[in-house]
């Protein structure tokens, strides 16, 4: 692979460690450290040793080895008195003995001692009154660059007097012996909410650094503070109009809140106050699989010096990145700071949101492109967290199969997903917010028989309910789901709009609408004692 030098200008005077980080960590005095480096330093170490290799913008390309997503199935939350009541011990909130934690941590900061090793001082949360300060302790320099970019910034004079709220320590190379250590697997994250500290081992993938707050401030925000978490995309337009979008992975979450005409706030990660939304990050941490200039402009264009690109392969004898490639994994990424992006929000904080969007990608082609909700159904929508996914996505899959993620990021879910979909509806009736569905998937039939909605008709719906052209317009309900379907939509044809049109065969529609509802109502069994009767009288009717 060709590399490309890279120009670093000198460093500006940085504060020294104090000594009484490295004390505080456990970690002799004498360790040799890099403190707050910039992101030209880091780059430069990552090729001095041999780490990563620059693609032909300039970006730092790396592999982050034999994990190339996260293990939720090896992320523990310890159980003690603070959380043995209030976590919702589940497949993704796996409890494990404080002993266990307090093991390994000692391990960590064994394996560590002595080593080059790379601390990052940063916050989460664009809104000072929640803001969250974390220290981070990496194994390897291209880490420590994706919490550079990943996390807030703090302004230099202000680390003499930096105190940690959080720790995250990680440390790739060390892995747990899950005989005596309490784990699954070598590969670890452990969540200790009493010690305020992450461990992560086993495993190299940037990701894991991210959710791990992500999953603290779920947790945080919600019990102490009475803001609502959301797994979500933001932007506002010029008027001050907020907009947030739900989705999981592959629904259009980053595609669709990226509008020239509006200010991004933030594409993953925010919270909602009494009277605003603001970003949890300093970054994005956008997919690559397909990416084109033409589809994703921005996301294309961030990708030069400073941005971390992950898990890609090259075009052979260049170093251009083979976006199509999947040789290594589906899930290739890339993080860059917030600022990357033309249209972003200088501070992130914007005003209470006027509509929500929950976005979909059904396969089976039963919903609507465009439907309305009640806050009742939003919130059981909320809870459900639907999407489906397409033949080919994953072996072993031939034909749609759906999905269900509770309030749209269970894994990241510390509390019962009642809990933030209650807070939801509350913000969402308190403050007459519009919420819609939007179906990215198919129409006319299910995958392999019908068309996916052109995403120029998903745009149009869009704009037209972000121009409140669809406050006055006639609708119907769908005889099944309830949801309230619009009868017309500029730029959209009429006859899209209600599903079961679309379909030669009405009556397949009628069969195969009711076989996914009942999915809802048999994945929504499980949260039923969680949440409030009025809520579970929003499901399906069959």
């Amino acid at each position: 692979m060709l590399t490309k030098a890279i120009h670093v200008m000198p460093l500006k005077t940085m504060p020294l460690i104090p000594e009484n980080i490295l004390i505080s960590i456990g970690l002799p005095i004498d360790q040799p450290v890099h403190y707050q480096l910039s992101p030209a330093a880091l780059t430069q170490q990552t090729l001095q040793r041999k780490e990563g290799v620059l693609n032909d913008t300039g970006a730092l390309v790396i592999s982050t080895g034999e994990f190339t997503g996260r293990s939720p199935d090896n992320k523990f939350i310890v159980k003690d008195d603070l959380t043995n009541n209030t976590v919702d011990w589940n497949n993704f909130n796996n409890p494990i003995n404080p002993i266990y934690f307090n093991r390994l941590h000692v391990k960590m900061i064994a394996w560590l001692a002595g080593k080059e090793i790379w601390i990052r001082d940063c916050y989460a949360c664009a809104d000072p009154v929640y803001r969250l300060n974390i220290r981070i302790i990496n194994e390897n320099p291209w880490s420590n660059l994706f919490a550079y970019n990943m996390f807030l910034r703090p302004e230099e004079a202000s680390l003499q007097s930096f105190t940690a709220d959080w720790h995250i320590i990680h440390a790739p190379g060390f892995k747990a012996n899950p005989a005596v250590d309490g784990t699954r697997q070598p590969n670890f994250t452990l969540v200790n909410f009493t010690q305020k500290i992450i461990l992560i081992g086993g495993s190299a993938y940037t990701g894991e650094i991210k959710k791990g707050i992500f999953s603290v401030l779920n947790f945080l925000l919600p019990n102490d503070k009475n803001v609502l978490s959301m797994h979500c995309s933001a932007n506002v337009g010029k008027t001050g109009d907020t907009a947030i979008f739900f989705g999981l992975s592959g629904t259009g979450k980053t595609t669709l809140s990226a509008d020239p005409d509006r200010y991004l706030i933030g594409d993953d990660e925010h919270g909602w106050t009494g009277d605003t939304v603001f970003n949890f990050e300093g970054g994005c941490y956008a997919k690559t699989i397909d990416l084109t200039e033409e589809k994703e402009p921005e996301i294309f264009n961030a990708i030069k010096p400073g941005a971390l690109v992950e898990n890609v392969t090259f075009i052979e004898g260049t170093n251009k990145i083979d976006f199509a490639s999947k040789k290594i994994t589906q899930n290739t990424r890339v993080s860059y700071p917030l600022n990357f992006i033309s249209n972003a929000m200088e501070v992130s904080i914007a005003n209470i949101p006027q509509n929500i969007f929950f976005l979909t990608c059904d396969s089976y082609g039963i919903l609507p492109p465009i439907s309305k909700l009640t806050s009742v159904q939003a919130m059981y929508q909320f809870i459900s967290g639907y999407t489906a996914k397409i033949a080919g996505t994953e072996t072993g899959i031939t034909e749609p199969k759906a999905t269900f993620s509770a309030c749209f990021g269970a894994p990241f879910l510390p509390l019962h997903p009642g809990k933030y979909a209650t807070m939801l509806g509350k913000k969402i009736t308190a403050n007459s917010v519009n919420v819609w569905m939007i179906n990215t998937g198919w129409s006319g039939g299910p995958y392999g028989t019908g068309k996916r909605i052109k995403l120029a008709y998903t745009r149009a719906m869009i704009t037209a309910v972000l121009q409140g052209q669809l406050a006055e317009v006639d609708c119907i309900a769908h005889p099944v789901f309830g949801m309230l379907m619009p009868v017309t939509c500029a730029g959209v044809p009429t006859e899209i709009l209600n599903p079961k049109n679309t379909w030669i065969n009405k009556a397949d529609y009628d069969v195969k609408a009711t076989a996914l509802a009942q999915l809802f109502i048999t994945n929504f069994e499980k949260y039923k004692s969680g949440v409030s009767r009025e809520i579970v009288s929003a499901e399906p009717k069959v």
